[in-house]
């Protein structure tokens, strides 16, 4: 979990929070991860500013939490980044719509490979008309 909360408490102008199971369940379906253990690396999250909320999920019983709450209690909230108007996307990778790029072709009917008549449009420079299809 910890680089995806790395990665989302950047750009998540909201609170962030964690709920990790007690470990990796054994053989059994058990989990073998003590109380101490669960809190001591769930606290990194904490310690590292990626969350503003923890808890825990499978496996953990009010022991775990208790453990928790004993090694987080004093560890200061993640600060909320401050909202930009940059707009982050994600797909097959993720894309940031920075001010130095020009156009940007947004769905599937603003692709020439994909749509002939939007492929006529931006051959013959009918951008305003292109503009309307991307808008439908």
């Amino acid at each position: 979990m910890y680089p995806f909360l790395q990665r989302l408490s950047k750009i998540a102008h909201t609170n962030v929070h964690a709920y990790p199971n007690a470990g990796l369940p054994n053989a059994m379906g058990g989990y073998d991860e003590t109380p101490e253990n669960f809190a001591l690396n769930a606290k990194t999250f904490c310690v590292d500013g990626l969350v503003n909320m923890i808890g825990g999920c499978c496996g953990t019983t009010p022991d775990y939490i208790a453990a928790l709450w004993n090694s987080v209690k004093d560890v200061p909230r993640r600060q909320i980044p401050e909202a930009s108007n940059i707009m982050h996307l994600s797909g097959m990778a993720e894309f940031i719509f920075k001010p130095h790029i020009p156009f940007v072709n947004v769905g599937e009917r603003c692709n020439i490979s994909g749509s002939a008549r939007f492929k006529k449009l931006i051959k013959n420079d009918k951008y305003e008309e292109a503009i309307a299809v991307a808008k439908d």
